[in-house]
């Protein structure tokens, strides 16, 4: 999938805007989009990445329980 770059955004903000998570993509995004790292960490707007694809049964976005501090 392709995606552009907003004014700010990291690729750590991409991977989770439109997958959901970071954990082990980030290093993939990287590996396909040659050169993206030149850019420094925050990417200029308009740049065009290449995100991976998720296996189907891979479930990114999960519920996490509710932790009450004081109950």
């Amino acid at each position: 999938m392709r995606v552009y770059a907003r004014q700010g955004d990291t690729v750590d903000q991409l991977c989770w805007r439109h997958l959901g998570a970071t954990a082990g993509l980030t290093e993939q995004v990287f590996a396909l989009n040659q050169g993206l790292s030149l850019h420094g960490p925050i990417l200029p707007m308009g740049t065009a990445v290449d995100l991976p694809a998720l296996p189907p049964s891979q479930s990114i976005a999960t519920e996490r329980p509710l932790i009450q501090l004081w109950d």
